[in-house]
């Protein structure tokens, strides 16, 4: 049950944690407008009052992978104590450019919680697919010299730092050149390669997905995000290093759907520290003050003379929020949120033109076929050799061999779609569609049939963007308007909405905790194995196109 905690404008009475300190004191903490007045010590801790604490930071996300606008998402995420996030907003970017850009801009000056754009490194991710946009280095420096960014967002075109593209140089110059933080994205990169990749002056890592690989990064000089997302899932592997380097260790979701935001944020992987065996003090200094340092965030730490940015929990166990203070706002309260719903006029581009069953049909030709091996929680995939199922001299979904088939459609332009096969998703009915593809988001969708697949896709065309699932005759939609990506509607209702249609997917047959995130990664062609663009099938490894059809 929640202590009752009796508050007022200026002033509060409770256990202040103080991070570096490594101390717990009863204090009053005052504050006048936006800033701490005065921390008075009044004894030792007491266990029956609740406690104070720097409010929580995302460290790295894309507020678009939430399906809300970034006021929406400070909206819900404030009642789970996030204070601050680090945002990447290379999605909407690869569908509008700069526009996209400023888009983000205009809505996060809305909320007060500060919400740190990067500029997007990587528009597009790979010359391999069709996206919205280009952003070269003169585009990025205008972003920088309105300070509509803060950092340079992931370098994920890790082969081209490595064989010193030109351009990509000219916009780690840029980074540089301004002061700002540029942050990596290395899945598997080691040795000498990691070297001159860090060398370059890459500072973060978000994809580490085995301990080894994150302490090697480390060893670099690196910092390393520890990532716990919608799809893909890293704390288990990588929570030891909150002993081992709390002082380079921050916390990020990365992408998180609007489900499990509505259900926690960054309060959650605190309480999943502490209750493995961590000190508090360390998982705090991960979630709440390494952050601040290190992309130099306008965000007080409980400190005299610095802004109120706080966060009142019940506990140091389930750390259950009681309150949020935003710049000595009040913006939360006991699960509620105290801001408000802006609605946001929406900005698209999308151009897709319906598909017919017969564009999705695979001619036989020969013994085997390559297919995607997807992974619950995981962005890598697995290469696979399969013998094909094989009706009508057509090469079909195999639903005893949960063999279904994916195809990527261009959104920005007529064009035949991209297939392929794929195993992991378990549908043995139906299928789902989304304009969420990472990173270009044109449309993805696999189904156990071409129908349910062609059904699907037009319902996401039709819209000009959203998810969908077909089943049978039926086909249900969250619309996202704005930009494909986001809807703009109100959080809980983005959250109800997707909900439907996560559960209809499982009741299609996936296991996936969230299939729909998985099936948003089986197009970003930067993370191996095999992937899919809207113009064909892609070998990570190789980083290049390879055929679906294996030759005798």
């Amino acid at each position: 049950m929640a202590k009752k905690v009796s508050l007022n404008q200026g002033s509060i009475i409770a256990n202040v944690v103080q991070i570096l300190g490594r101390r717990i004191v009863l204090s009053e903490v005052g504050w006048d407008n936006e800033t701490i007045a005065s921390i008075i010590e009044l004894g030792d801790e007491d266990p029956d009052k609740p406690y104070l604490l720097p409010g929580f930071i995302d460290a790295h996300v894309h507020i678009e992978s939430s399906m809300l606008t970034p006021s929406e998402f400070a909206r819900i995420a404030c009642r789970h104590g996030t204070v601050a996030t680090v945002s990447d907003p290379h999605e909407i970017a690869n569908v509008l450019g700069l526009d996209g850009i400023r888009f983000m801009c205009d809505s996060a000056a809305s909320t007060p919680m500060p919400i740190l754009l990067g500029a997007p490194s990587c528009v597009p991710a790979t010359p391999f697919e069709t996206s919205g946009a280009r952003l070269d280095s003169e585009q990025l420096a205008r972003l920088f010299e309105n300070r509509q960014a803060g950092y340079l967002s992931e370098v994920m075109n890790y082969p081209g730092v490595l064989h010193e593209d030109a351009e990509l140089m000219n916009k780690l110059v840029l980074a540089k050149r301004f002061d700002c933080p540029i942050d990596g994205h290395a899945p598997g990169l080691n040795g000498e390669d990691l070297k001159r990749y860090a060398a370059a002056g890459i500072s973060t890592d978000h994809e580490c997905s085995t301990l080894d690989e994150a302490r090697e990064k480390l060893a670099v000089g690196m910092h390393i995000l520890i990532r716990e997302g919608s799809a893909a899932r890293n704390f288990e592997a990588l929570h030891p290093l909150i002993d081992e380097a709390p002082e380079r260790v921050m916390f990020c979701s990365d992408d998180k759907h609007p489900d499990d935001l509505v259900a926690g944020h960054i309060n959650f992987l605190v309480a999943r520290a502490v209750a493995h065996g961590h000190s508090v003090f360390d998982a705090l200094r991960c979630a709440c003050w390494n952050p601040v340092d290190h992309y130099d965030l306008p965000v007080g730490r409980l400190r005299v003379g610095e802004r109120m940015d706080a966060v009142l929990v019940e506990n140091l166990t389930g750390f259950n929020v009681l309150c949020t203070w935003i710049a000595g706002q009040k913006v939360a309260e006991h699960g509620k949120s105290l801001l408000t719903y802006h609605a946001t006029k929406p900005v698209n581009r999308f151009a897709a033109v319906p598909i017919d069953t017969s564009d999705l049909e695979v001619p036989a030709s020969s013994e085997q076929i390559r297919v995607i091996k997807a992974f619950d929680g995981e962005l890598f995939t697995q290469a696979l050799l399969r013998t094909p199922k094989i009706e009508h001299d057509k090469i079909v979904p195999d639903i005893e061999s949960d063999r279904l088939l994916l195809t990527v459609v261009n959104r920005y332009e007529a064009a035949r779609p991209a297939l392929a096969f794929i195993e992991g998703f378990g549908l043995q009915r139906g299928a789902l569609a989304s304009s969420v593809a990472h990173d270009s988001h044109n449309i993805i969708a696999v189904g156990a049939d071409a129908d349910a697949v062609c059904r699907a896709v037009n319902a996401v065309i039709e819209a000009r963007g959203g998810i969908a699932v077909a089943d049978r005759e039926h086909v249900e939609l969250l619309p996202l308007p704005i930009a494909g990506l986001m809807s703009d509607a109100d959080g809980d209702s983005v959250a109800a909405r997707y909900a439907e249609l996560d559960a209809s997917a499982k009741r299609l047959g996936s296991p996936l905790r969230a299939p729909f995130m998985t099936l948003s990664f089986m197009a970003l062609l930067v993370i191996p194995e095999l992937k899919l663009s809207d113009r064909g099938l892609f070998d990570g490894r190789t980083f290049s196109f390879t055929p679906l059809t294996v030759t005798p």
